[in-house]
């Protein structure tokens, strides 16, 4: 849920790339929870790097129904982004927030249903991570590999885009120069 780093929050209104996990940073094995499920993207540090250099905060916002179907804790994700984290500064570059949804509407025990506003395609997620941050909205963008996740971005305001395969930096670097030209 509310995993942030230990750096201390900006005060600078920068626009933010919303980054969806699994499928984007890492691939998409299903219910990734240790390190050693971790499979980074092509590209995928180099994409965080060049974010990180362009100004921008870079967010994750991912679902995580794993745990509302007692596959894993929310302690086991925070463990694993602190680990995602460190891996992406040996790289010299860093996620500035994690948010995820333990949420799943078929394996609600009530423990998460406060949180039903953040499982995508609802909003929660980002739109917390606005309130907590200086966010400059109107060169702000979400990337996901799933519908759910431009519907997400959409409803929070910001432009949404799909990941489907390839180079995270080229796909990052495509949008960037299409957002700079508009």
């Amino acid at each position: 849920m509310d995993t942030a780093p230990n750096d201390q929050l900006s005060s600078d209104t920068r626009p933010a790339a919303f980054l969806d996990r699994d499928g984007v940073l890492n691939e998409d094995i299903g219910y990734a929870h240790r390190p050693d499920q971790i499979r980074w993207v092509p590209g995928a540090m180099d994409a965080v790097k060049l974010l990180n250099q362009k100004g921008y905060h870079v967010f994750i916002v991912t679902n995580q129904a794993g745990i509302s179907r007692g596959l894993y804790t929310e302690r086991h994700v925070d463990t694993l982004h602190t680990w995602m984290n460190d891996e992406l500064k040996k790289h010299g570059a860093k996620i500035n927030d994690f948010r995820f949804s333990p949420f799943h509407p078929d394996f609600d025990d009530g423990r998460f249903s406060h949180l039903s506003h953040w499982r995508k395609p609802a909003p929660g997620m980002l739109t917390d991570l606005m309130r907590v941050w200086p966010v400059q909205t109107d060169m702000s963008f979400m990337i996901g590999d799933r519908g759910s996740d431009v519907q997400a971005a959409q409803a929070a305001g910001i432009q949404g885009f799909l990941f489907e395969s390839g180079s995270l930096l080229d796909r990052i670097t495509n949008i960037l120069w299409n957002l700079e030209k508009c």
